[in-house]
């Protein structure tokens, strides 16, 4: 009898055991699971909260403080964000992307202003015609509103019928913005100035330096001065793309011509062998 009992007794011990053990899963809850860590990480995971009972990093709201995101370390440039490298702004090697972005490494400030001012002073891009027309679209879309479309403050929301505008935008035919360096231009367009918002997030790294050409351009037609593909007699510090062009010939003919003498130079032999 008391073995009968006891088979009884084993059935329905491993009955419940059965039925404890086969949880199905759903909403939050993950089932029965024989090993959860081989499913679960028990360690910490950037920017994913998800609170686990094996967890060993403190509490809930300890994890909780973890995983929230940190700003990224000055400088970076996101995933994918990174390109072709020009070695022409202020003396770094600079990565970048057609329309991407580039950290920048001057403060929103008066003195960092300044500073700008002095130590960017080349166009890391040639001029082009191409680059040219490009500059005179998003001129004339972001800029020409209130600095006007040929330069001289006279934008459309400053006119009578734009209506008044509460500060004067900046005339670039001025003697002071002309003789300006790119610097003051490229600062403006990153953070703006005075009323002016800046435009970092509306011109890639490209567009803005498109853009300063297209103001350079008008600015030396104002001077009634060459500034374009084939020559530039207004400035010491943007190239024409045709003087990049003829250097690389001149490189691939010199290259060539020392590769034609070297091909017909005569051979001489090195060791003579007398025979007597």
């Amino acid at each position: 009898m008391n073995i009968k009992y006891q088979f009884y007794g084993f059935l329905v011990f491993v009955s419940i055991i059965s039925l404890v053990s086969c949880q199905s899963v759903g909403g939050n809850k993950t089932g029965s699971e024989y090993m959860p860590d081989m499913a679960h990480s028990v360690a910490y995971e950037a920017n994913t909260y998800g609170y686990y009972y094996n967890n060993r990093w403190g509490s809930e709201d300890d994890l909780h403080k973890m995983v929230q995101p940190r700003n990224p370390v000055t400088g970076t440039i996101a995933r994918g964000y990174a390109g072709e490298k020009t070695d022409n702004m202020h003396g770094r090697g600079i990565s970048y992307k057609m329309n991407g972005s580039v950290p920048y490494y001057y403060a929103n400030s008066e003195e960092d202003r300044a500073r700008a001012m002095v130590e960017i002073i080349k166009n890391p891009f040639p001029i082009s015609v191409k680059s040219l027309e490009k500059g005179k679209l998003l001129y004339n879309i972001q800029c020409g509103i209130c600095h006007g479309e040929k330069g001289d403050g006279a934008g459309y929301l400053v006119r009578d019928d734009g209506g008044k505008y509460p500060v004067q935008p900046a005339n670039f035919m001025t003697d002071d913005l002309i003789n300006s360096s790119n610097g003051r231009y490229y600062h403006a367009i990153i953070y703006g100035k005075n009323l002016m918002g800046g435009y970092s997030d509306k011109l890639s790294f490209e567009e803005r330096w498109n853009v300063i050409q297209y103001i350079r351009s008008l600015q030396a037609a104002s001077k009634k001065l060459e500034y374009g593909e084939k020559a530039n007699t207004f400035n010491t510090t943007d190239t024409p793309y045709s003087l990049i062009v003829s250097a690389k010939n001149a490189e691939l003919a010199s290259t060539a011509s020392q590769n034609k003498e070297a091909s017909v130079q005569p051979k001489t032999d090195e060791h003579i062998n007398i025979q007597h």
